[in-house]
């Protein structure tokens, strides 16, 4: 079985400190409810790709949103996204489609299609059955994994490192993608972590605002170094714990977050039966 390249380039996002000036000027005006013009995503799309066109602005407006190009309460109009991609409006009307169904964009009667504000409890939702997908990849990873793919996870933890010190949240997050990608190649079964991808998006927009004070990346780090030293001793309880504890620290930086950014977030809705235990 081939192993992925781990080697992660440098996302074309810009790092938090060169978002941070448009993001606010974003937020304010989505709040006064001026139109701000959306940021220029073209070089995330390629029409050489045999990738679908569709799919590539799916991609793009998702990360835009996760990394805070897009605001919540920002404005998205299908004829806006389709001029700045010089396509027709099919693919955006599909790309606009599974945000809809990712939880990032709302379509309100009469108003218009707006990027929604985070849910922290499809937070919790997503984070629970991450957690149970996860921990079952994570678990037979531990006995079947080889070597090569071994060296491969060391060498990704290594480059995570280098992104932390020189404080490169948006590296270290694609490398963190990697990583997890990695253990279910592992294990031959990507279709785990594609199903991942479906429901994590609330997720992954609180973690990129918990980056780095909230949850420091020596933190993360370690944690993803005690799901590798499992994964080498192929000990399943010990890289299924590992990854648990290491899942479960959204809930901790969830609160601080949501206090820190409430422009960004629904009202709370406790679930009956509480999945953050």
């Amino acid at each position: 079985m081939s192993t992925r390249n781990l080697s992660a380039s440098k996302p074309s996002i810009a790092a938090n400190a060169t978002l941070a000036e448009p993001r606010a000027r974003r937020r304010a005006g989505a709040q006064a409810g001026v139109h701000v013009p959306l940021p220029d995503l073209t070089e995330n799309v390629s029409f050489d790709s045999h990738e679908p066109i569709g799919k590539q602005i799916f991609r793009a407006l998702r990360q835009a949103i996760f990394v805070g190009q897009m605001v919540p309460g920002t404005p998205l109009s299908e004829k806006e996204v389709s001029d700045m991609f010089q396509v027709s409006r099919q693919p955006v009307r599909e790309a606009f489609i599974k945000l809809v169904e990712a939880g990032v964009l709302q379509v309100l009667p009469q108003r218009g299609t707006f990027v929604k504000r985070i849910s922290p409890r499809q937070v919790r939702e997503g984070r629970f059955i991450r957690e149970a997908i996860e921990t079952a990849v994570v678990r037979k990873a531990a006995v079947s994994i080889t070597d090569e793919q071994l060296q491969a996870l060391a060498d990704n933890l290594r480059e995570q490192k280098l992104a932390a010190k020189s404080n490169d949240t948006a590296a270290f997050l694609a490398l963190d993608e990697a990583f997890h990608y990695a253990i279910s190649q592992a294990i031959d079964c990507t279709a785990a972590w594609e199903t991942i991808q479906d429901i994590k998006a609330q997720m992954d927009r609180v973690r990129y605002l918990s980056l780095p004070d909230v949850s420091p990346l020596d933190l993360l780090i370690k944690q993803h170094a005690k799901i590798l030293a499992g994964l080498r001793a192929h000990d399943p309880i010990a890289a299924e714990d590992a990854m648990r504890s290491h899942l479960r620290e959204i809930l901790v930086s969830l609160g601080p977050i949501a206090a820190r950014n409430p422009a960004w977030f629904e009202t709370d809705e406790p679930e009956r039966v509480p999945l953050s235990t």
